[in-house]
This record gives C-alpha cells, structure tokens and sequence, in this order.
C-alpha cells in the first residue's frame, strides 16, 4: 500500500502542541468577538471575504475579524492544529488528509466561497490562440504537491491528453509564495499563479496570462472555511454570524460591477492599483469564480474526490456527512436578504 506522507508533519505537531479548548476563548473589544482567521493566500479570487471585511458585515455581526496569510493550505492546516486560528481558509483537501489520518477532532468544512480554480497559466509571450497542446514538451511551475494548484492543474492537462511526467514536467518543488520570482527569474516555460500577481507580472512585461484553468476544469469547491469539530461544536453562535457576514461578501459581490468590486476591496490591497484591481475582478466574473451561496453540496465534494484520485493523493475517499457541515450555510441564506 501507498505510504501517504502529507500532512504526517501537522499530525506530529499535534502531539506537542496545545489547542484551545475553552469554547470561544476570545477576548471582546467594545462588544466584538475575535476570530482569528488564516487564509491561504491574499488574493482579489477572495474578493466576497475581502468586500465583508471593509464593507463592516463582519462587525455588524459582532465579530472582530483578525486575518493572518498562511501561504498555502498546510500551513493554514497546520495553524489549525496547532491552536493559532480559530478557522481556516484554504482547499477542502487540507481537511480529508487530515482526517484519512484519522484524528478524532478533525476539520470540518463549513461555508464554500469560491466553486473554480482561481489560477491562471502565463507563458513568456502572449498566445492569444493558446491551446493546451502549446505546453506538451515544456516545463510548468505548478505549485506544491496534494495542494489544489496543482491538482487542479493536472486534472485539465490530462484531459487533453497531455500527462504530467511524461508529455510535461511540472515542477512542484518551488514554494506558493516564491512562483512568481522564479518564473520572472527564468525558471519554467509556463506558471500558474493567482491575481493580482499575474495581472502585475504581465504590466511588468514579465509573463502572459494565455488561459484560466478554473475555466478550463468546471466547477470544484476550490477554497472553503473550516474549522476544528469540538470548535464548532462550542461557538455555534459565531460560526453562524460569521457565515452570515460571508454570504453577506457573496450577495454584494454577485450584485455589483467590477468596478464596484475593485472600489470596495481596495483597502485589502493598498498597494494595488485600482484599475489592476477591477480587471481581477472581471476576471473571476467572466469565468463565475464566486459561488453564490457559503453551501458545500455533495456533488462538489465528489467531484473534489475524483480530482484528487486522478491526480493519485487520495488513497480512500472521505465521508461527506463527516466533513462537510451545511447547517450555518443553509441558516444564513433562509435569514440574510
């Protein structure tokens, strides 16, 4: 039998260090409940969390929202475990891993915010006409292996035909954060990176945005909230305010314009220029990046399961009613109008 190693590190970790257990445990400022939430990365693709969090629904909510960037789903797993976040923003996969290792407080997925992969491949020079076929031979920085990137990535190479290893290589090596500096410093034919970085990497004349692959692989719940099982158990109450204030992002979002969007979310980009910022943004519109509701359905969860054995990182399949609750997604779209 396959030996899985992924996330061996985080189930260590857990061993030797402690997690808070005393219900919310958060101190209160002027009547607001802190949350400390880590994303996996600061991307305009969370555009919903960012227009919740300026636009005050949060607040209104009575949560003060304390946001930190994991760089990557094992590490927003791994503060999870670890007791420094109360819920984590990441790839639903971080939470099967988890509990295919089986640990008994394991992670539990709560509201879905976006249902495609917000990456994008860029090349070295534009290809208006760009086919999949064009990377056969070539190498491609594609993120970090069993990470949604990546899976991603190759579940649509091999739907055209085209097998990572053997038609191209795919480095895997390269941390999250450091894609973008290798690929401007020469490394790799092809990347895969999220806005706004692909968008500034091409006003620097550095790469090509040539194909969304979230257009190009349908929907998958790409990136979720979740947190610890005896967490939610013990903060109902600020579970379903927070998933409140993130159907609150989605609604605003699916109503308003790029422009708008890129007027409301700039205060989470200082130092991004707004017009970059509303060309992001109707980016992830014309490919339907956001879902409309925080619910986590069945059939997104297998589907997430069949990109992950295809890409041969899941050795069982996980149970949808132990991973995946809808009770606070279903609650905040029957109260918030």
């Amino acid at each position: 039998m396959k030996k899985k190693v992924v996330f061996l590190g985080l189930l260590l970790l857990m061993l030797v260090v402690p997690v808070f257990s005393s219900g919310c445990g958060r101190k209160k400022d002027a009547g607001l409940t802190r949350v400390r939430l880590n994303e996996v990365t600061h991307s305009v693709f969370y555009a919903p969390l960012y227009v919740a969090i300026n636009l005050g629904f949060f607040e209104e909510e009575g949560i003060s929202l304390e946001l930190t960037t994991g760089q990557g789903a094992d590490k927003v797993m791994t503060a999870l475990l670890a007791g420094q976040a109360d819920i984590g923003f990441m790839g639903p996969e971080a939470t099967i891993y988890v509990f295919n290792q089986g640990q008994d407080d394991y992670v539990v997925n709560f509201a879905q915010l976006t249902k495609r992969d917000g990456s994008f491949l860029m090349a070295r020079s534009p290809d208006p006409n760009f086919r999949w076929e064009a990377v056969r031979g070539t190498t491609i920085i594609g993120g970090r292996k069993g990470g949604m990137p990546l899976m991603t990535l190759e579940y649509v190479l091999k739907n055209n035909g085209i097998y990572p290893g053997r038609d191209v290589e795919i480095l895997t090596n390269i941390q999250f954060a450091l894609m973008a500096g290798a690929f401007a410093g020469g490394e790799g034919d092809y990347v895969t990176l999220f806005e706004p970085v692909a968008t500034s990497l091409e006003r620097e004349g550095v790469g090509y945005v040539v194909a969304s692959v979230g257009e190009h692989s349908g929907e998958i719940p790409y990136t979720v909230f979740s947190a610890r099982k005896s967490y939610l158990e013990k903060n109902k109450d600020i579970i379903q305010k927070f998933t409140n204030a993130v159907y609150r992002g989605q609604l605003w979002v699916d109503k308003n314009t790029p422009v708008e969007i890129a007027r409301a979310i700039k205060p989470s980009f200082p130092e991004t220029e707004e017009a970059v910022l509303e060309n992001v943004a109707r980016r992830y519109k014309e490919i339907d990046a956001w879902a409309k509701t925080p619910v986590f359905t069945e059939p997104a969860f297998n589907r997430l399961q069949d990109v992950m054995e295809l890409a041969g990182e899941l050795d069982k399949r996980a149970p949808y009613e132990k991973l995946v609750t809808n009770r606070f997604a279903a609650e905040a779209v029957r109260m918030v109008k």
